[in-house]
């Protein structure tokens, strides 16, 4: 089964990713941008959602580290912000999708296997 690092400070958001992912997907929950990071560095996921907006390190600072020491490892924008300058600033962090919240199971697992070749 793959595995998905959920990177996600809001534990009502988290629930809902739960509810997505939990039949097709093993995951981990970061709640902190730093976290995030951390767990990259010690198990192998093959996917990130990644909310932006969150304490002690945002997900734009988290993706970049990120993508330096996991450049291979797709990480998928996840956050309430919807406008464009968003999307760039996401995709010029190293993000290969951009979903905005809240996302429907449908799209979400749709972009997922998008990356994961399922």
């Amino acid at each position: 089964m793959k595995k998905i690092l959920v990177a996600e400070d809001n534990d009502s958001n988290f629930i809902l990713m739960t509810y997505i992912l939990k039949k097709y997907y093993a995951y981990d929950r970061a709640k902190n941008g730093k976290e995030a990071v951390e767990l990259t560095d010690v198990n192998t996921y093959d996917l990130v959602l990644m909310d932006i907006k969150m304490p002690v390190m945002d997900g734009l600072e988290a993706t970049k580290a990120i993508k330096e020491k996991h450049p291979d490892l797709p990480v998928i924008a996840l956050t309430a912000n919807a406008f464009d300058s968003d999307r760039q600033l996401a995709m010029q962090a190293g993000c290969v999708d951009f979903l905005s919240k809240p996302v429907s199971s449908d799209l979400c697992i749709k972009t997922i296997r998008k990356y994961l070749e399922e």
